[in-house]
């Protein structure tokens, strides 16, 4: 590549603000404009690769979280759910969200509470339920713990206790 393609493509690049841009309700719950995706095959390897994302991300989410950190969580389910590229899908997982939207108090609260809107819409799937109890195994990404020696098991999730938005 040229210097000159360089320097043009940069342009575009902004750098980092300090400053903190807050982040709209309108933004988080507007509504999915993706298109149907229509190859069963792709929906289904999407799903799955989605689903191993929204798992280990909730894996490894901090144990006791900043307000910051559940803010940001929350946001970014909801950002996932509006931006997924299977618009029908999109739209089904935010209806799920507006009846149980994300619990971020703690990991083992996101955890249980991906496993529960996982299973919702293995339901409307007609899929069988994923039994919750071995989230932590079957979605392990394999990273380091952050917190050496904490002597708690990752499977040792809460019973699911829903929060009310509001």
């Amino acid at each position: 590549m040229s210097r000159s393609h360089s320097s043009s493509y940069t342009s575009y690049i902004i750098p980092a603000s300090k400053e903190e841009i807050p982040v709209e309700n309108e933004i988080l719950l507007g509504t999915a404009t993706a298109p149907k995706l229509e190859n069963a095959t792709l929906k289904a390897e999407l799903g799955n690769a989605a689903w191993k994302v929204l798992h280990t991300t909730m894996a490894k989410f901090p144990d006791k979280p900043t307000k910051d950190d559940s803010q940001a969580l929350k946001s970014f389910v909801h950002l996932f759910a509006r931006l997924y590229p299977c618009g029908e899908c999109a739209r089904h997982f935010q209806k799920i969200l507006e009846k149980f939207p994300p619990q971020v108090a703690s990991r083992s609260t996101a955890a249980a509470w991906a496993c529960h809107v996982h299973n919702e819409v293995n339901k409307s799937l007609k899929k069988e339920p994923f039994d919750c109890s071995k989230i932590g195994d079957f979605y392990d990404c394999g990273c380091a713990d952050d917190e050496e020696g904490d002597g708690k098991d990752k499977d040792d999730f809460k019973q699911l206790e829903l929060e009310k938005e509001g």
